[in-house]
C-alpha cells in the first residue's frame, strides 16, 4: 500500500505553518517546526527544508502559489495525489460549491473522522487504528480509510481498541481539546456520531480549495 513517507515536521517546514501531523507533540515545546535543537537561539526553522531552504526566497510563481495550496490540503489529511484526484472529481460531481464539497470529502474519510474523535493523536495514527481493524461504522467493522462516513454514522473503537493505552491518551487529550460541531462523542464508550457534514466556515481558514479549482481547471 502506497504511503507519503516523507518526514512529517519536514511537510509543516515545506509549507511553512504547523500541520499537525504528529499528534501531541505539536502541541508540546519538542515541536521541531517551532524550535530547533541545533540553534543556539531556539529560533523557529521557518525557512523550506533542504540545502538551499534558506535561499529559496524567490517569489513563488502562479503555478506555485496554487501547487502549494494544493499540496497543503493534501498534507493536512495524507492523502496521496491519485487519492486526492478521485476526491476531487466527486467533489466536482456533487451539488453545491466544489471547494466545499471537497474539504467535506476529505474531513468525511473514516481515518478524518476517527482522528476527530480522539480515536489517535494524528490522523496517521488514527489510520493505523482503522487498517487494524479497530474501528465498527454502525456495528460492523471497517478497515478501509478512505471509506465514507455519512450523516448519522455511529463510529466505534473495538472493545481490544479501547484498551490500548495510545488510544486512551488520544482519547483525554482529544476531549481535553474539545470536539468540533459536526461530531459527538462519548469517550467513556469509545463511540461518537457523524452528525453532519461540517460547514466551511467550521474548518480551517487557512486552506484554500479556491486555489485547488483553478489549478485543476487550467
Amino acid at each position: 500500500m502506497a504511503r507519503n513517507l516523507e518526514p512529517k515536521c519536514r511537510q509543516c517546514r515545506r509549507e511553512r505553518e504547523k500541520l499537525f501531523l504528529k499528534g501531541e507533540k505539536c502541541f508540546s515545546s519538542k515541536c521541531a517546526f517551532e524550535h530547533s535543537s541545533d540553534r543556539q537561539d531556539n529560533t523557529a526553522r521557518d525557512y523550506p527544508p533542504g540545502q538551499h531552504g534558506q535561499k529559496s526566497g524567490a517569489r513563488l510563481s502562479d503555478y506555485g502559489v496554487h501547487l502549494r495550496a494544493k499540496q497543503k490540503i493534501r498534507r493536512v489529511y495524507g492523502v496521496l495525489e491519485g487519492q486526492f484526484r478521485r476526491t476531487f472529481k466527486e467533489a466536482e460531481r456533487r451539488k453545491g460549491q466544489t471547494g466545499e464539497n471537497l474539504l467535506q470529502l476529505l474531513e468525511a474519510r473514516l481515518d478524518s473522522v476517527a482522528y476527530r474523535m480522539g480515536f489517535g493523536a494524528s490522523r496517521t495514527e488514527a489510520r493505523q487504528v482503522v487498517r487494524h481493524n479497530g474501528v465498527l461504522v454502525n456495528g460492523k467493522r471497517v478497515n478501509i480509510p478512505s471509506y465514507t462516513v455519512r450523516p448519522g454514522d455511529v463510529v466505534a473503537l473495538t472493545e481490544v481498541a479501547r484498551g490500548h493505552l495510545r488510544v486512551k491518551a488520544a482519547l483525554q487529550a482529544a476531549e481535553s481539546r474539545g470536539f468540533p460541531e459536526w461530531i459527538a462523542v462519548d469517550i467513556k464508550e469509545g463511540k461518537g456520531t457523524f452528525k453532519a457534514m461540517p460547514m466551511r466556515a467550521e474548518l480551517s481558514p487557512t486552506l484554500n480549495e479556491g486555489l485547488v479549482i483553478e489549478l485543476y481547471s487550467k
